[in-house]
């Protein structure tokens, strides 16, 4: 009798582990996107080339792209035969709200992976690794941080890019004042306009905003690397079978060695709609992530 009652205990206490261990597998932005045939995708306007409009409400840049395989691989992983993509513009400051609060699936777009941020929502595996730098007028003869003492210096709201530069050990005793953005193209206008005599932001970011210029002669990148920080692909927090998804998706990705040519296109190649080119060099960071896949933050780069 006892051994009866050890087994159907046993028995039970199985399929009672088993239940809890499928709860917490249970994936709500898996179930919603398998129920709807849908997902939304958080994209930046103006962040050339990583993620930006090209018109007539369509969207494109290199985390863009790079989402799009990994939402069709995640596709094939349901079983849909389709899966319609809503885009859904994001800025710098309600970004990280709009994953919160489940109005994006996924945000694909240029966001610093911080540990700060990771309290709030979990980020996928880097493949895509920046520098921030500063941009000015060829003609300004700013070429350092020294000189921004008494000057205006541009970012866009709900960036860490001012404090970075305030951190940085040649920045002290440099005072200049700060002036904001609403988005990345709006802060380069106002370097170009000459209301601000600098803009600091990643150096992708600079590039495109450079490239598209009436005259990209105008402007250069200049003075010290401020940060290297890793740019991810943001998922919900508590959903770690949708990341775990995302990131095998990005390892098939990488296995299949479309890396090198998806860098070339976006950043070497002209790009729509006005087939600028940014120009930008592919550096030993970012390969290293492609070979080397993490979801670490900004600070643990700041360790090396």
């Amino acid at each position: 009798m006892k051994s009866k009652n050890l087994h159907r205990n046993c028995l039970v206490a199985v399929v009672f582990l088993a239940s809890v261990l499928t709860a917490q597998a249970a994936s709500p932005t898996l179930d919603k996107i398998k129920s709807t045939g849908a997902i939304t995708m958080g994209v930046r306007e103006s962040s050339i080339p990583m993620s930006y409009a090209t018109g007539g409400s369509k969207f494109d840049g290199y985390h863009v792209e790079i989402c799009r395989l990994i939402l069709n691989d995640i596709k094939d992983r349901l079983g849909l035969s389709t899966l319609r993509v809503n885009y859904q513009p994001v800025t710098s400051q309600n970004r990280v709200p709009l994953i919160q609060n489940g109005t994006i699936d996924i945000e694909c777009g240029t966001t610093s992976n911080t540990a700060a941020r990771a309290k709030d929502v979990g980020f996928a595996n880097t493949l895509y690794v920046e520098e921030v730098r500063i941009a000015v007028k060829a003609n300004s003869g700013i070429s350092s941080i020294a000189q921004l003492v008494g000057k205006k210096v541009a970012t866009t709201t709900g960036t860490t890019s001012v404090q970075l530069l305030r951190k940085h050990e040649k920045a002290n005793g440099v005072n200049f004042d700060e002036v904001f953005g609403k988005d990345h193209a709006d802060s380069f206008l106002l370097l170009e306009s000459g209301r601000a005599d600098a803009f600091v932001m990643d150096g992708s970011i600079l590039a495109g905003n450079i490239a598209n210029a009436k005259n990209p002669k105008d402007f250069k990148i200049v003075g010290e690397v401020l940060s290297t920080e890793p740019i991810g692909i943001m998922v919900p927090k508590n959903d770690p079978e949708f990341k775990a998804a995302v990131n095998t998706a990005i390892a098939k990705i990488v296995a299949s060695g479309k890396m090198p040519a998806l860098w070339d296109k976006w950043f070497l190649k002209p790009i729509p709609p006005k087939n600028i080119v940014v120009g930008l060099e592919l550096s030993p960071a970012t390969k290293n992530a492609w070979t080397n896949p993490n979801d670490k933050p900004a600070e643990d780069y700041a360790k090396k």
